[in-house]
């Protein structure tokens, strides 16, 4: 009976102590004023092609204390924009983003690395063309404020990784030359709701 006591005791201290750990877990909305997924691409080894996605959306959930979180990114394919009208329409189409079958891409994440109260990393899924494989961000910069425009919290960073876009079937100009490997960019703000 006292071990079964003893047993109870502990569970609702685990409990207790995993509910006091989330208690600290706050929603942030992604501010697409300041928020930026950006790629670049090699272009026959003399320059480098550079593109962005204008709509984007999203949530964190983010607990500094526990040093946790969650990403979920929804980013829309067809608002791909290089500056260029006709290598928009060509990324658009089924030779690269597929963006009549496959409208979007999303990143989500439940995995944080920090150091000290600095988020280093964040790794996730990654889905584009209709297949996911993992994919972590590296943060070169990362920080919390108060905004005083806002007057909520504001977190974010410049978060980087480099994929192969051929594990996603996009193999369009591989024979050419061009590289397999993209650098992607994302700068994102979020405000807490």
């Amino acid at each position: 009976m006292r071990s079964k006591l003893f047993s109870l005791a502990s569970l609702a201290t685990v409990t207790l102590a995993a509910m006091a750990g989330s208690a600290h877990a706050a929603s942030y909305a992604i501010d697409p004023a300041h928020t930026y997924v950006t790629f670049e691409i090699g272009h026959f080894g003399t320059s480098t092609n550079r593109g962005r996605f204008d709509k984007k959306e999203g949530s964190v959930v983010f607990d500094r204390e526990a040093k946790t979180g969650k990403v979920n990114i929804t980013v829309d394919t067809a608002s791909v924009n290089t500056g260029f009208a006709a290598f928009n329409k060509h990324l658009q189409s089924a030779d690269l983003f597929n963006v009549e079958k496959f409208p979007s891409m999303t990143f989500a994440a439940d995995q944080f690395s920090f150091t000290g109260d600095k988020v280093t990393e964040v790794s996730g899924q990654l889905t584009l063309l209709g297949q996911t494989h993992p994919l972590t961000l590296k943060a070169t910069n990362f920080n919390c404020y108060n905004s005083p425009m806002l007057k909520r919290e504001v977190c974010g960073g410049d978060f980087e990784a480099t994929l192969d876009r051929t594990a996603y079937g996009m193999n369009y100009g591989i024979d050419w030359g061009f590289p397999k490997n993209v650098r992607l960019v994302v700068q994102v703000e979020a405000v807490k709701q």
